[in-house]
């Protein structure tokens, strides 16, 4: 088969940009904004290190659901042939993404009318009713391939606006790359296991294994399917990178930042009315991207697990992600502090991320379901080694708290 050129590759990808759109929400702008002002560029290597791991945990999902033909929830379903540790694996993994995801949801939605509520000086409450109703009729009402349009859209938009900042504010190249180096200063462990929290999202591993078997079918589509994830997974650390930068050239250093609307504020000063509204604008995106794929994802995993058809028509199929959604809504309507819910919606996912990685990896080498395709050994390594890394983490956020 020809070598494909790589503008013919970036037609083909959709998944990868799902999953990108699903980790580039409000609780990563307002992380990736707090490491900026209060560190500046120091943190950069923990969130290369977050990205790196998710492409090879991302990998491994997007090879399970091209070989297999198995979402991650149904092969976990499959994992143990034990009536006992079936039900137990499927009643964890069921409450993990119901509490995860109807958090990561809240603080979604939340970040997201936040943002554009300070923009158009209206209440909150508005906004993160009219997010959520965008996001349920496009969930409704569309099907995947336009969904997937939706989100490449989306991306893009969020992409350009939190590039064009970071590039229109002159930042200082060479110090960009001191931050490469690791380092933890004193006070930035908790930034360190938040930007790593909001990176590595478990529920995206659902998605990715799902959403995968909708674009590529077959062995001979791996390299397509690889290439999605890996330019998807580029394309986050680079708008990441862009907003952590942005912080630090705006604010000054050790400054708390509260809401991801702080940054779009600081930037007017600097660069003229046009730049908070860019801001604005990226946030929005990042809101409604991130408010449809939670509920998405937890409906492929729940139906998975439980061996339910996964039809986006699905009557079970869309009461799954309804709840997730509503859920989000009513929470984010009720005034909390945006801060409060990202903060435990990452310790959610502090807390889930080292079983769903375990099990994956007990998944990936499973040769019934994958064949020649279960993980190589450097790839079983890798993943322990980041099994191990997020363990560690989520014990040492637990001693933070």
């Amino acid at each position: 088969m020809a070598r494909k050129g790589l503008v013919e590759r970036i037609k083909r990808i959709g998944p990868g940009t799902i999953v990108a759109a699903a980790i580039v929400g409000p609780g990563t702008v307002t992380t990736a904004s707090s490491v900026g002002a209060e560190f500046g560029y120091i943190l950069i290597w923990a969130l290369v290190f977050s990205v790196l791991a998710t492409m090879f945990l991302q990998e491994m999902t997007t090879r399970l659901g091209v070989v297999s033909r198995m979402d991650l929830g149904a092969a976990f379903r499959n994992q143990f042939q034990n009536p006992i540790l079936k039900t137990a694996t499927i009643l964890l993994i069921i409450s993990a993404i119901f509490v995860g995801n109807a958090a990561y949801e809240a603080g979604n939605i939340t970040g997201g009318a936040i943002g554009v509520a300070a923009l158009t000086d209206t209440p909150v409450s508005y906004w993160s009713i009219i997010i959520g109703v965008i996001a349920a009729l496009l969930l409704w009402f569309g099907n995947y391939q336009m969904i997937e349009r939706v989100f490449i859209v989306l991306i893009a938009v969020m992409s350009f606006s939190f590039i064009l900042t970071a590039i229109v504010i002159k930042p200082d190249i060479g110090e960009i790359f001191g931050g490469f180096a690791p380092e933890i200063p004193d006070g930035a462990a908790i930034l360190v296991i938040s930007l790593i929290g909001t990176t590595i999202v478990p529920y995206t591993l659902f998605l990715q294994s799902a959403t995968v078997q909708e674009r590529y079918e077959g062995k001979e589509r791996l390299g397509d399917s690889r290439f999605d994830i890996i330019f998807s997974m580029v394309i986050v650390m680079v708008v990441t990178v862009s907003i952590i930068v942005t912080a630090a050239v705006a604010f000054p250093l050790g400054t708390n930042i509260e809401n991801p609307i702080d940054m779009a504020d600081q930037l007017e000063p600097l660069l003229g009315t046009w730049a908070k509204y860019v801001f604005g604008i990226g946030i929005f995106a990042a809101g409604i991207t991130s408010a449809m794929t939670a509920p998405l994802a937890a409906a492929y995993a729940t139906t998975g697990v439980l061996g339910w058809k996964q039809n986006l028509k699905s009557y079970k199929f869309r009461a799954i992600w309804l709840f997730i959604l509503i859920t989000g809504v009513v929470f984010a309507s009720m005034g909390y502090s945006p801060i409060q819910l990202i903060v435990f919606s990452q310790y959610a996912n502090g807390l889930i991320l080292p079983i769903i990685v375990l099990f994956l990896m007990f998944v990936m080498n499973n040769s019934r379901m994958l064949g020649e395709n279960t993980n190589r050994t450097w790839l079983n390594i890798v993943g322990w080694i980041i099994f191990a890394i997020t363990l560690l983490l989520t014990l040492n956020s637990f001693e933070i708290i």
